[in-house]
Order: C-alpha cells, then sequence, then structure tokens
C-alpha cells in the first residue's frame, strides 16, 4: 500500500445508500472515503431500476399503438430495438452525472475505484490505499441470484445486469422467476415483440395480494405471456441462440426451445471479497446482520440497503442512508425496524403494496382486521380512460390503525404515495377523508378507501337516530 489514510468515515459501495451517506457525512465537513470497484451509481443506476423503467416505458408505447379502443383504431408499431436500447442507454447517461465520481469529489470525497476488504475491525483496504475510519458503511447492495439448475453454469444466459447489453430483440424468450423482476422484464420484451415464457416454481407474483397478483396475471395472459406457475427448472442445455429449459409441472416434464435466457430468480447479497470476519462483523446468506440502528456486530461498523437484509429497494437504501447519518455522526435514536417502505411492480397495471397483505395481517391479528375494497370501475376518471382494471385494498384494525394498503391499476406506485406518508407518520384515517382530492383523479382512491372505513358507522341506525333528533335544533 503506497498510501495510509486516516479519515472520519469509510463508505464501501457507491448505490444509492452509499452515495447518500458520502455526500451528507461530506457536506457535514467529515472527511470520506468512498469505494466502488464498477459504476457508480451501482445497479439500480446501471442495471435496475433505470434500465428497465426506460425498457418498459419504450414497451407501454408500443403497447398503446396496439389498443384500439375509444374511437382511435389500432396500428402495428414499427420497433427498431437499437433505438430502443439507444434510449436505454440514453436515460442512463442523462442521470448518471448526478452519481458521478467527479461530482463527489466535487464534494469533498476521495473516491477510491477498488473492491474494498476489511484488513481489521477499523481498517479498511483497496487498490493501493489502506484507510483507518471512525466508522465504516457498508452500502454493497446485491446480485442477481443463479440457481442450482444442472446445466446452467455451460450455457449463456441473461441476467439484470447483462440484459441491457443486448443488440438484438430476443424472438423466444424464456424467464426463470416469476417475481417483480421477471414479470416487469417479460412484459415489457412481450410487448416489444419477442415470445415470453415465465416459468415461476410457486406462485407468480406470490409476494402479493392474490386478488391484486390475478389483476396483472389477467394481463399478462391478454399479452400472450406464457405463465407456467408451480413449475421448476430442472435441466437446461443447447448453445447461444437455440436454448432448451427442461420443466417439471403439474403435467410432468416438458422441454421449452428459447433463443435467450433470463435469469430472474431473486437477489443475494453482495459480500463476497469483504473479509468481514477479520473485522468481526457477523452474516449469513441473508446478509450482514445488524440491530435496529443499522449497526453491525463491529460497533464502528454500520450496513445499508440490500446488504442489510431488510429489503431491496432503492428509496429503502436511501431511507437507511438518512437514519445511519442521524445515527453515526449525530447520535441520535433511529429505528429501521419502524420504517414503512412501499414496493412497485412495474409492470401494466402496475401493482403497488406498503405494510401487511390481508392474509399476513390476519396471521397477525386475527378478526381484529377489517378489509375495505375500492374497485377502479367505480372510478370515474378510469371509466373515462377507458381502463378500469385494478382495485385497492385497505388492511386496518377494528380501531382504524393502518396494517397495509395494497393498490393495482394504471400508475399505481403514483398513489401509493399518501398511504406511505400516512404510515409513516401515523395519520389518522381521519386525515384522509379530511383531505380535498382532485375530481377526476385516479388518486381519488386514497380518499375513498378512507372514507369506506366509516361508512357502517357514519350510516348505523345509531347515527340516523341521532340525526333524527339534532334536526330540530339543528
Amino acid at each position: 500500500m503506497s498510501e495510509t489514510l486516516k479519515v472520519d468515515l469509510v463508505v464501501i459501495g457507491a448505490g444509492s445508500g452509499g452515495l447518500s451517506v458520502a455526500a451528507g457525512a461530506a457536506q457535514l465537513g467529515l472527511s470520506v472515503v468512498l469505494f466502488e470497484k464498477g459504476e457508480m451509481g451501482g445497479d439500480c443506476l446501471n442495471y435496475g431500476c433505470v434500465p428497465s423503467k426506460a425498457l418498459i416505458a419504450a414497451a407501454d408505447k408500443a403497447h398503446q399503438a396496439r389498443a384500439a379502443g375509444l374511437g382511435v383504431g389500432a396500428t402495428e408499431p414499427a420497433i427498431d430495438f437499437a433505438a430502443v436500447m439507444a434510449h436505454v442507454h440514453q436515460t442512463i447517461s442523462t442521470i448518471a452525472p448526478v452519481d458521478s465520481q467527479e461530482r463527489f469529489e466535487g464534494l469533498g470525497v476521495h473516491v477510491v475505484r477498488a473492491a474494498a476488504r476489511f484488513v481489521d475491525d477499523r481498517t479498511v483496504a483497496g487498490g493501493d490505499v489502506k484507510v483507518q475510519a471512525r466508522k465504516i458503511v457498508i452500502a454493497t447492495g446485491s446480485r442477481a441470484a443463479v440457481p442450482p439448475v444442472p446445466g446452467l453454469d455451460a450455457i449463456p444466459y441473461l441476467t439484470n445486469e447483462t440484459l441491457f447489453g443486448l443488440t438484438e430483440l430476443p424472438s423466444r424468450l424464456i424467464v426463470l422467476g416469476g417475481g417483480p423482476i421477471g414479470v416487469e422484464l417479460g412484459q415489457a420484451f412481450r410487448r416489444l415483440g419477442s415470445d415470453v415464457v415465465i416459468v415461476e416454481a410457486a406462485e407468480i407474483l406470490g409476494r402479493e395480494d392474490p386478488e391484486a397478483a390475478r389483476v396483472v396475471l389477467d394481463q399478462l395472459r391478454a399479452d400472450d405471456v406464457e405463465l407456467l406457475a408451480r413449475t421448476k427448472a430442472v435441466r437446461v442445455e443447447g448453445v447461444e441462440g437455440a436454448l432448451v429449459v427442461t420443466v417439471d409441472g403439474a403435467d410432468g416434464e416438458r422441454r421449452i426451445e428459447g433463443s435467450h435466457l433470463l435469469v430472474a430468480v431473486g437477489r443475494t447479497p453482495s459480500m463476497s471479497g469483504l473479509d468481514l470476519d477479520k473485522a468481526g462483523i457477523a452474516h449469513d446468506a441473508k446478509g450482514i446482520k445488524t440491530d435496529k440502528s443499522l449497526r453491525t456486530s463491529n460497533k464502528r461498523v454500520y450496513a445499508v440497503g440490500d446488504i442489510a437484509g431488510r429489503g431491496q429497494f432503492t428509496h429503502l437504501a436511501g431511507a437507511h442512508a438518512s437514519l445511519v447519518v442521524r445515527r453515526a455522526i449525530f447520535a441520535m435514536p433511529v429505528n429501521a425496524d419502524s420504517l414503512a417502505a412501499p414496493r412497485v411492480t412495474y409492470c401494466d397495471p402496475e401493482l403497488a403494496a406498503i405494510g401487511l397483505s390481508e392474509a399476513e395481517a390476519r396471521k397477525a391479528h386475527g378478526d381484529q382486521v377489517r378489509i375495505e375494497t375500492f374497485h377502479f370501475a367505480d372510478n370515474d376518471r378510469a371509466q373515462a380512460e377507458g381502463d378500469v382494471r385494478g382495485l385497492g385494498k385497505l388492511i386496518t384494525t377494528k380501531k382504524g390503525k393502518v396494517l397495509g394498503v395494497t393498490l393495482v391499476g394504471r400508475s399505481a406506485g403514483d398513489h401509493i404515495h399518501v398511504w406511505a406518508l400516512a404510515m409513516s407518520a401515523k395519520l389518522k384515517l381521519s386525515a384522509l377523508t379530511g383531505m380535498i382530492a382532485p375530481y377526476p383523479t385516479r388518486g381519488e382512491i386514497g380518499k375513498r378507501l378512507a372514507g369506506m372505513w366509516y361508512t357502517p358507522a357514519l350510516f348505523s341506525d345509531r347515527t340516523r337516530k341521532l340525526v333524527s333528533l339534532l334536526k330540530h335544533v339543528a
């Protein structure tokens, strides 16, 4: 090592969480070293959120061109896949300066473009730099998980890290995994012209409310995506452009031929090469073990984002970063267990949720749970747009505490915000019923769900008797 530094803070990983911690600490006047072995911006900017949403936007353009209705005829779009991918990469390039090495060096962060590893409980080394730090934050994120399917290691396959390097549209795409990534990308490629098969060992979108997931599955089938739920991949063979996946489902084994294979079975924390044991940092297959303040078993070290094993969302990593800045720098008490983090599957229609599902709530609270459901068929804006797919489901205790919300429908991800605010700020449902929602909008669904909770009491026999008395004195 040609250089040894002593600093206030080391951050390992330049994804959402790491960059937020580094920026906050540097702007507060602390000396910060940031290690990143790959691309600045991490998975979200380069291989995840940003490119996938750019691809989905192009696929939506194609879908809308084919969608006749409301007096407008359909047409088959001319899809230039090279131009689609150019849009994807231009989107990345446009956003990249916000996460760039130059910007962070301008903030005073010492950026080291090398893999980092622990030397001891307070020392990190990478490249030709060794750093001793008062505090260390691990923000290395996660990577695509690869299942132990026989033959998979011998054939070319795609993950989210390689998918956006495609130069030609797959003629037939086989997707292993029916979670959010598999569903989003599978639908997008189908709408761009690929034949698509999604293979899922359990239920497709099995984490989500079954009623809400069914709305998405109906649309996938309408898009002619072949869905194989409760079906395991047992063998993979072939060569680039001519692959065969043997699957085992309810009807026994069958062979599925395809030009490309996308592995989207989930993600695994990125811990390889960190030498965590040298720093006394406890970890397991789910990630680094942390307490509610995101501190590890090494009291100098914190972990944020996917690596902390509390959820794999960019916005959650950003929230973790805020907590760590408050705790590690200002010594304020924080509680990562109390965060209300929404999630969105960006398919069409979108599926958004926060908190407990109906099944989870009933398991935890038994018969003390109330459910209110509002369908978009009863929303005037949805009727005007000719798109009434979907619903909202509010899960509360019988006393009105919000336990969770699920929304499925057009732009559902943009309408979960009000519930994220309600749960994080512990608002009463009356705060939502008192809100004036612009008409006609799909966002009215939040106010309508809250209002439905009060409907039985508001129009009960007891209230009617009270009104009968009050009308003589009002």
